[in-house]
């Protein structure tokens, strides 16, 4: 009783302290995004502090920021995945902050976090009830213009954009790395928040200004994380029981009395089973045993998974797919699939889906396609793994396929942008990097506006530096690093995603009718100085291109962007960073690329 009590007079506080129109915050439409930021996109964190009871455990607030409790339990110091949260326990969550434009003349700066709408949801409730202010339910209608608040239907999916920025390339020479979005509260002050996050109030006030309001998003300059103090495991187990002491007992001798007959009925079972064997001379593994013991084995691989993704039943998927149809292929051993009014993508594989589930529970960005959930077949040993399913098929048809509308150079310089964002995320975000090792234009689907998105982490690899002897990818798109001595690095990425850049800037394919690679064939012709190159550019750039209006200097900028990403020497290859930051500068959507002037020399010397 005293727990509800406690529930009930927080939620009025909360109540009056968000209605009063005293409180309300100064920004409600979003934050622009910071000039001279070192990169369009940046991983930062949230400081959240979970309320209600539908938030004490990280199962529940990793779904609803679409993170993996691991990445929320090892920046916020807790130590066990499972134990439950108090109320207003701190912790940090992990954002993928990203420049992101909202109309013609503005940008705003925000991590992008689908919320399936639910039975009583507004806008205005998410924003405040369940991400604490971090948005306000303004900006979710700015980001989401097509969407009737008050006409919201259950299921459907609404983009949340929670406030965050990236440093300036100033703030980082003076060793801000991060700049944690915090909702300033009712008893807050600068100097309290300087101190808490171990930053100063100088820099707060320089980042925020001196006019700060109570529910206003501060983003807090820091160097580091400050180490977060979390209560003992067994304090809040003691708080959380003791009201209801007479009733753990109680289950805890039914239990307890439950296990003991469950023990000796099982034991009594296997002497049984023992003895009959025995009679009748059998040693043989009774086939349908076998069967559930690689169920057992494979659903505790994937263990850490099963909080974050749909289980689907066998069942469902066949059923979806029509039997696992031919006629529903997309691609090989994938199918298309109709699940509760929604098509997904449904991947069937042999089991060796382990290590890519566990690569992908632990990213979450726009430009990667989205896992649903899973399904373990044990009488096959059949992992089935369900995506979201994009609408305008892989960039390699879109390029390729000659019945395909012809892609504008404008469309193109965005794909190039949303890869490169898309490889920039794992390579520099995730803890450890990972390597995709597959990246080509097969791999890169297209949503229904023609954002693209990295698709296939089959081939994945958490780490790098590495070497291996099982050499694997597409040929044309391998790395020569790879290729000859096996040197696992995010700079292989780099190399395969210079290879989709051609393939852009062509409309060719990766390897010609005779086996050359298109690589190859750049590194033989384009050689010597810009003048030179020009005239072959020209001669390389796909017709469709050349009957726009577009700037030969806008393909020459790609161009020195590619050439950089296929040198030799992976070390001489540029960063995902660098590569985001050059691609951004040289794409029409944002600035007038004539007056960049990004020459080749300049990319290679990066």
């Amino acid at each position: 009783m005293r727990l509800l009590l406690f529930f009930f007079i927080l939620h009025l506080h909360n109540f009056f302290q968000i209605s009063s129109p005293q409180t309300l915050p100064k920004n409600t439409t979003g934050y622009t995004c910071n000039l001279n930021q070192t990169a369009s996109s940046c991983q930062t964190y949230a400081f959240f502090q979970p309320m209600g009871p539908n938030q004490l455990d990280l199962a529940s607030i990793s779904d609803l920021f679409s993170v993996s409790r691991a990445m929320i339990a090892k920046p916020s110091n807790i130590t066990s995945l499972t134990s439950p949260l108090v109320p207003n326990q701190q912790l940090f969550i992990p954002l993928t902050c990203t420049c992101n434009s909202v109309h013609t003349t503005t940008t705003l700066s925000y991590a992008k976090l689908n919320y399936t709408i639910k039975k009583g949801d507004t806008f205005y409730f998410v924003s405040t009830n369940l991400f604490h202010n971090l948005t306000t339910y303004q900006s979710v209608e700015t980001v989401n213009p097509n969407l009737v608040p008050i006409n919201l239907t259950i299921g459907q999916d609404v983009i949340f954009p929670i406030f965050c920025k990236c440093p300036t390339k100033t703030q980082v020479q003076n060793q801000v790395n991060y700049l944690i979005s915090y909702v300033f509260q009712p008893f807050d002050s600068v100097s309290s928040i300087a101190s808490r996050f171990g930053s100063t109030t100088t820099l707060i006030v320089e980042v925020n200004g001196d006019d700060i309001r109570t529910w206003d998003t501060v983003f807090v300059p820091v160097s580091r994380l400050p180490e977060l103090t979390q209560p003992s495991p067994t304090s809040v187990s003691f708080d959380h029981m003791s009201d209801r002491r007479g009733e753990v007992i109680g289950l805890e001798i039914v239990l307890g009395v439950c296990g003991v007959l469950l023990i000796l009925i099982g034991g009594l079972w296997t002497y049984r089973e023992s003895l009959w064997r025995k009679k009748l001379g059998k040693n043989k593994v009774d086939p349908e045993s076998k069967k559930f013991e690689v169920g057992v084995s494979l659903m505790a691989d994937v263990s850490d998974c099963l909080d974050k993704y749909k289980v689907y039943k066998f069942e469902e998927l066949h059923e979806a797919t029509h039997g696992f149809d031919e006629r529903w292929v997309i691609k090989g051993s994938v199918f298309k699939g109709y699940i509760d009014g929604k098509w997904y993508a449904i991947k069937k594989m042999k089991w060796n889906a382990c290590e890519e589930l566990k690569i992908l529970q632990k990213v979450n960005h726009g430009n990667l396609v989205m896992l649903e959930g899973f399904c373990i077949d044990t009488d096959d040993s059949n992992c089935y793994l369900v995506y979201e399913y994009l609408e305008n098929g892989s960039l390699y048809t879109r390029l390729h396929d000659s019945k395909k509308e012809r892609l504008s150079w404008r469309r193109r310089l965005r794909i190039a942008v949303d890869i490169a964002n898309g490889l920039q995320y794992i390579h520099e975000h995730t803890i450890p990097r990972v390597v995709h090792k597959d990246v080509k234009s097969s791999n890169i689907l297209l949503d229904a506006q023609m954002r693209a998105k990295i698709a296939n982490f089959g081939l994945a690899k958490s780490g790098c530096n590495a070497m291996t002897r099982h050499i694997v990818g597409t040929q044309g798109y391998v790395a020569p690093e790879y290729l000859s001595d096996g040197i696992v690095s995010t700079k292989m990425d780099v190399f395969s995603f210079g290879v989709i850049l051609l393939e852009l800037i062509s409309g060719r394919e990766a390897i010609n009718d005779q086996g050359k690679a298109l690589w190859v064939e750049v590194y033989e012709n384009f050689n010597g100085n810009e003048e030179k190159l020009k005239p072959k550019v020209k001669a390389f750039i796909d017709d469709a291109i050349l009957r726009e209006s577009c700037s030969i200097d806008s393909v020459m900028n790609v161009m020195s962007i590619a050439i950089a990403s296929l040198h030799r020497d992976p070390s001489r290859r540029p960063s995902m960073v660098d590569i985001v930051y050059a691609l951004c500068k040289s794409d029409d959507l944002f600035t007038d690329l004539s007056e960049v002037g990004l020459s080749q020399h300049q990319v290679l010397a990066r």
